[in-house]
C-alpha cells in the first residue's frame, strides 16, 4: 500500500474526479450538522407551572394566586414551576368568599404538587418531548439523560464503526449508516414514550458516528494528497457548520418536535442519488485483494480527469515482502513513560475541549433572547473559528496556539458571572466568543494529537483520545442541568474545566515543523 500514491500519480492532484468526490462526500456532512443537536430545540423545557384544571371551583382572584411565587436559579422571582397552594383548601377557601391577600395569609396554606398535571408557554415551541411527557421537576434529569444517549451512541458506534469498514467497504458502511440515522430518527418521531426516544437516540448516534468516520476514511483515500489537506482540515467542518446553521430555521419552520423530526427524516430522499457517484475507496479494494474492482474505478476516474490511464496500474499488487509486521495495542501505548503521560494530558485535554464544545452548544435554548436565533449565531462562529484556526496552524506553534483558543474560551465563560442581570446581550456574546474559542480548540487538538503520536500507535491514540472525547460529551448535558440550581454553575464548571487544561496542554511536546515520529523509540527522542 506504501507504493499506492506513486502507482496512482498520473491521477494528478486536481481535476473534475477529484472535485466532484470532495463536494459529494462533503454534502454527507451536511446530514450530521442536523441531527447532531436538534436536541436543543425537541428537548427545550418552556416556561410552565402547575395546571389548575378548568372544573376547579375558584374565583378570578384564587386562580390568579393558586400558583406560588418563587425565586429562580438566576435571581428571578416568577411563578413556581413544581408546586401550587393546596387545592382542596383553596377551593373551599373560594366558596366562602375569602380574598387572598386580603382575609388570609396565602403563606398559611399547605403546598402541593402539580398533581394534575402542568401548563406550558407555547409562545416558542408549540411541542417539545418535555411537554409531551412532563419532563420537569422530578423528572427534568431526564432531559439531559437522552441527550446523553446521543453521544453514548458516540461511544459504540466509533469502536465498531472502524472494523465493520475496513470488512465491508467505506462506501457501504457509509451508505447503511446514512439510512440508519435517517432511519432511526424517522423511529424516533413516532416514539410513544421517553424511554423509546432514547433508545432511538442511541443508535442515531452509533449510525452518525459511523456515517462521520467512514466518509472521513473514505475521503482521506479517495482524494489527491493536496486535496486531502484541504478535505480533512475545512471540508468536513465547513460543511457540518452548514447544516447546523440550517437546523434553527428548519425547527423555526416546524415548532413541534415529532413534525421536525419528520421532516429531518424525509432529508434522506437527497442522498439516494449520491451512491451511484460515489466511488469505493481503491486502496480499500486494493488491500482485499480486489485489484481488477480497484483499478476499474481509476479508469473511469482518468477519464473524467482527461488523462490517460497506464495499461497496468498497479505494478506490485499483492506481492508481500516476507516481512513480518508488528502489531500494536493499547499496551504499547501504556508501557513508555513518556507515552502514558501524553496520553493522560491528551485524555485531559479532549474531554475538557467536548465537554466546552458541547455544553455551549447546547445550552443555546436556554440563553437570553430568541433560541432560533441564539442557536444560528453560535452556529456561525464555527465557520470562521475553523477558517482562521486552519490558516494559523500553518505558521504558529500547536502548544502555544491551543492554550491560548482554550483560554480565550474558559476565561470569557469564568468572566460571565460579574456581568449584572442588565446586560443580557454582553452575556449572550460573551458565550458565542467562548464558543468560538471551543471550536477553534475543537480543529487545532485534531491535527495536534495526530502530530503528536509516533504512527505505529498514531491510530490506538486518536482512538483513546476520542473515547475520552465521548464521555466529555456525554458529561456535557449534566453540567448544563446544573444551571437550574444556580445559572453561573455551568459557566464556571467549564471555564475552570478548559483553563485548567490550557495548563495542562503546556506539558505535551512541540509538533511545528517536526517530522512526524515513525516509531516509538522516535518518539522518545522528542524534546517538549
Amino acid at each position: 500500500m506504501g507504493a499506492y500514491d506513486r502507482d496512482t500519480a498520473f491521477m494528478g492532484q486536481s481535476g473534475p474526479y477529484f472535485w466532484k468526490t470532495f463536494f459529494l462526500l462533503n454534502t454527507v456532512f451536511v446530514s450530521t450538522g442536523f441531527t447532531g443537536l436538534y436536541i436543543v430545540f425537541v428537548g427545550a423545557v418552556p416556561q410552565h407551572r402547575c395546571l389548575i384544571p378548568p372544573q376547579a371551583n375558584l374565583t378570578a382572584e384564587w386562580r390568579g394566586a393558586v400558583v406560588p411565587m418563587e425565586t429562580a436559579a438566576n435571581g428571578e422571582e416568577r411563578l413556581s414551576r413544581c408546586s401550587r397552594y393546596r387545592l382542596d383548601v383553596v377551593s373551599n377557601l373560594s366558596a366562602l368568599g375569602f380574598v387572598p391577600g386580603r382575609d388570609i395569609n396565602l403563606t398559611d396554606v399547605e403546598l402541593e404538587g402539580c398533581v394534575d398535571g402542568w401548563s406550558y408557554s407555547q409562545d416558542i415551541f408549540r411541542s417539545t418531548i418535555v411537554t409531551e411527557w412532563d419532563l420537569v421537576c422530578g423528572d427534568a434529569w431526564k432531559v439531559p439523560f437522552a441527550s446523553s444517549t446521543l453521544f453514548m451512541g458516540f461511544l459504540i458506534g466509533s469502536l465498531v464503526s472502524g472494523q465493520l469498514s475496513d470488512r465491508f467497504g467505506r462506501k457501504k458502511v457509509l451508505f447503511v449508516s446514512l439510512a440508519a440515522q435517517f432511519g432511526f430518527v424517522h423511529l424516533q418521531s413516532h416514539s410513544n414514550s421517553w424511554i423509546l426516544f432514547c433508545i432511538s437516540f442511541l443508535f442515531i448516534g452509533a449510525a452518525q458516528i459511523a456515517l462521520y468516520i467512514s466518509a472521513f476514511v473514505l475521503g482521506t483515500e479517495v482524494l489527491s494528497t493536496s486535496m486531502r489537506v484541504l478535505f480533512t482540515t475545512m471540508g468536513t467542518f465547513l460543511f457540518y457548520c452548514m447544516g447546523y446553521m440550517l437546523l434553527p430555521w428548519l425547527a423555526f419552520c416546524f415548532r413541534d418536535w415529532r413534525s421536525l423530526l419528520m421532516a429531518i427524516s424525509c432529508l434522506a430522499v437527497a442522498y439516494i442519488p449520491l451512491w451511484a457517484f460515489i466511488p469505493e475507496s481503491p486502496r480499500w479494494l486494493l488491500s482485499q485483494g480486489r485489484v481488477e474492482e480497484a483499478e476499474a474505478i481509476l479508469r473511469q476516474a482518468a477519464k473524467k480527469n482527461k488523462v490517460e490511464a497506464p495499461e497496468v496500474i498497479f505494478k506490485e499488487a499483492g506481492l508481500g515482502d516476507g516481512q513480518l509486521i508488528k502489531k500494536y495495542t493499547i499496551l504499547d501505548v501504556l508501557k513508555s513513560k513518556k507515552l502514558r503521560l501524553i496520553t493522560l494530558l491528551s485524555l485531559t485535554l479532549w474531554m475538557s475541549v467536548n465537554i466546552g464544545y458541547f455544553g455551549l452548544s447546547l445550552n443555546t435554548s436556554n440563553l437570553s433572547g430568541d433560541p432560533y436565533m441564539n442557536c444560528f449565531l453560535s452556529a456561525c462562529t464555527e465557520v470562521p473559528a475553523h477558517i482562521m484556526s486552519t490558516l494559523l496552524l500553518r505558521k504558529c506553534p500547536r502548544r502555544v496556539l491551543l492554550s491560548s483558543f482554550l483560554v480565550t474560551g474558559g476565561g470569557l465563560l469564568l468572566l460571565i458571572q460579574f456581568i449584572p442581570d442588565s446586560l443580557e446581550g454582553l452575556t449572550v456574546a460573551m458565550v458565542l466568543i467562548g464558543k468560538f474559542g471551543f471550536t477553534m480548540a475543537f480543529s487545532v487538538v485534531y491535527i495536534y494529537t495526530a502530530e503528536i503520536y509516533p504512527t505505529v500507535v498514531r491510530n490506538i491514540g486518536i482512538g483513546m483520545c476520542s473515547s475520552a472525547a465521548r464521555i466529555g460529551s456525554i458529561t456535557a448535558p449534566y453540567v448544563i442541568y446544573l444551571g437550574t440550581y444556580n445559572k453561573f454553575l455551568p459557566y464556571i464548571l467549564m471555564g475552570s474545566l478548559t483553563v485548567g487544561s490550557a495548563v495542562v496542554n503546556l506539558f505535551l511536546p512541540e509538533t511545528l515543523n517536526k517530522h512526524l515520529p515513525e516509531t516509538v523509540e522516535e518518539m522518545q527522542e522528542c524534546q517538549g
